[in-house]
């Protein structure tokens, strides 16, 4: 699609998922909601169709792409399923957790989702929307989040809308993500399992089923998945970590029930400290507060436990130095 086509946003109806499956198998690009964050779906077999993708969020070609599947048995005719995979598949999918397996030799997947490598990074969403527009597309769909790359992920509709306007055709539009974050991303393509980037499968639920884990990685290296970037998720204005009191001119991502005054805005990603709450609201909150008249945004800490972790592992790739 070129810049400056009209985007339309579509509630999800049997028209809508008709027309959204059309226009992927036809090549084109479709937003549509998972229960982590919003999609930018094209047909993962497709050279030309991924190659959209990265045209539509001026993404690295090193970054590779999740590919989505209606079911486990789909994603195992394209990459190599050991009894870890089984387990982990069997545990938490559909949900929000991907694991990055071996591809296999005669994999129909473009080879631009792994971005050269010989490991391919699979899901499958638990969002009824999502599941059903695999369904009636009858294709892998290879779908990063629906956001300009780098930027905050979309966790609504008008997300996509604000940062992708007249670079997709269609937004299906299936409410907020229940999640808000990007998946957990497992490496078991390694003798020892790796979170690459954490997420709401959290790193004890992982252990408790497959034994222990090589910690979350840094960028260094081949990018292996998505999100490991250094400088990721990032709001328009400065953030800074750890904020003990704010500003005049700062907006405050507070946490908790003791949020200190002083600051131009405040939104409270979680009043009473629910870290499911915070995860949920966290890319909504900072969208707001980016969009406010202050110079910067100072983020109080969050607990590094649970959810807290993913939501931590966002802030500080959204705090880092950016290129440029």
């Amino acid at each position: 699609m070129q810049s400056g086509s009209e985007t339309k946003i579509r509630p999800a109806e049997a028209a809508s998922l008709r027309e959204a499956a059309e226009i992927l198998r036809s090549g084109g690009l479709v937003a549509f909601p998972t229960e982590t964050v919003y999609g930018l779906g094209a047909d993962a077999t497709d050279d030309a169709a991924v190659a959209g993708i990265f045209a539509a969020k001026d993404r690295p070609r090193f970054n590779p792409l999740i590919v989505h599947f209606t079911d486990t048995a789909a994603a195992a005719r394209e990459v190599v399923f050991d009894a870890r995979a089984e387990a982990a598949a069997g545990r938490f999918w559909p949900g929000p957790l991907t694991l990055v397996l071996p591809r296999r030799h005669d994999s129909r997947l473009s080879l631009l989702c792994s971005a050269g490598l010989d490991t391919q990074a699979v899901r499958v969403p638990a969002h009824t929307l999502a599941h059903d527009l695999l369904a009636k597309t009858g294709r892998p769909l290879a779908a990063p989040s629906a956001n300009a790359s780098g930027r905050i992920s979309p966790t609504r509709a008008a997300h996509v809308a604000e940062s992708l306007a007249g670079r997709v055709p269609l937004i299906l539009d299936g409410g907020d993500c229940a999640v808000g974050l990007e998946s957990t991303v497992l490496d078991l393509s390694t003798e020892r399992p790796a979170i690459l980037r954490p997420g709401a499968v959290t790193a004890e639920d992982l252990t408790d089923l497959l034994g222990p884990l090589t910690p979350p990685q840094s960028s260094s290296g081949a990018v292996k998945a998505p999100g490991m970037l250094s400088s990721h998720y990032a709001p328009t204005k400065p953030l800074r970590l750890h904020a003990e009191s704010a500003d005049a001119d700062e907006a405050l991502l507070a946490f908790g029930p003791a949020a200190p005054s002083g600051a131009a805005v405040t939104v409270n990603l979680s009043p009473s400290g629910d870290l499911t709450e915070a995860a949920a609201r966290l890319f909504s909150t900072l969208r707001e507060l980016d969009e406010s008249a202050a110079a910067g945004i100072a983020a109080m800490t969050i607990p590094e436990q649970g959810l807290g972790i993913a939501i931590n592992d966002r802030l500080r790739r959204a705090a880092a130095p950016r290129e440029g």
